[in-house]
């Protein structure tokens, strides 16, 4: 239960940093453009578009729901690099501000 509330002070820690908004402000971007371009391109629902990028860029695959297209699975190819590398980054900070604010 503690866990929370230190989560949340330390995105609003981020939130205040410039650098670290911009990082957070990308992210989201990466998230939502990966929901968007799932839910058109392999037509899933906006849930199972937004639960198969969480899936993809934390890199744990179930393996439930998966790119079915060529496009699908070449986008998904080249999302898992970019995305991955700005999740470490975003958590990488979210431990800074956690462990400076202390």
């Amino acid at each position: 239960m503690l866990a929370v509330p230190i989560f949340l002070k330390a995105i609003r820690l981020l939130v205040t940093d410039p650098a670290s908004r911009a990082l957070l402000g990308t992210t989201v971007l990466t998230v939502l453009g990966g929901a968007l371009f799932f839910h058109r391109v392999e037509e899933l629902s906006w849930v199972d578009s937004f639960y198969l990028t969480v899936m993809t860029l934390t890199t744990v695959g179930y393996g439930d729901v998966s790119p079915q297209t060529a496009s699908g699975r070449l986008f998904t190819t080249f999302y898992v690099l970019v995305g991955i590398g700005l999740f470490a980054a975003l958590i990488s900070e979210v431990a800074r501000a956690i462990i400076e604010d202390k």
